[in-house]
């Protein structure tokens, strides 16, 4: 299996088969408008600014699982994210990531990406907390800790690397421009 197996629903419920991102480096990332990675969003855009004419997509799929924050129906979600931070990548239907409602995508996502730890910064630390406290086993299994779980696909569909939402965005970017 790859990305492009895979169909989702756009904001206003319809199918949308990622096969049409065929040929193209994305990166497929559940977000939220009130969480304290929401700022990510302004260097998203600065990546998709930079790489979109290259072949680069970013896929944001809301997601109001963790601590819900992303209230509030698509648009109005969408709303926020282009008067906020300007956004131009495509943005999908509001999805659950994890549990008996997570969309087959991110079953697949969560399956083919490890978790690797949010590493040793203060915003790591306390995600390995908060974690923790979600899942006793949280270190051991594929499932989304968070907003802002990044996957990087390459051109021919396949996982690469799995950025959580502590990985610096120099370091989502640098994989990026290696794809490219």
């Amino acid at each position: 299996m790859n990305l492009y197996d895979f169909t989702v629903k756009a904001q206003d419920g319809s199918d949308v088969s990622l096969e049409q991102y065929k040929g193209k480096v994305a990166l497929v990332v559940n977000t939220a408008t009130q969480c304290g990675f929401t700022p990510q969003y302004q260097p998203l855009q600065e990546i998709y600014d930079k790489y979109h004419d290259q072949g680069f997509e970013i896929l944001d799929f809301p997601c109001n699982q963790f601590g819900a924050q992303a209230p509030g129906t698509e648009e109005e979600i969408h709303t926020f994210c282009t008067g906020r931070f300007g956004i131009t990548f495509p943005q999908f239907a509001k999805i659950d990531v994890n549990g008996e409602n997570a969309i087959p995508l991110y079953n697949w996502l969560e399956e083919v990406g490890p978790f690797k730890g949010f590493g040793k910064s203060p915003a790591g630390l306390m995600m390995s907390g908060i974690a923790k406290k979600m899942d006793k086993d949280y270190k051991n299994n594929g499932k989304i800790k968070w907003n802002f779980t990044k996957f990087l696909i390459d051109r021919e569909g396949n996982f690469v690397e799995r950025f959580e939402p502590t990985a610096n965005m120099k370091a989502v970017e640098a994989a990026i421009a290696k794809l490219i």
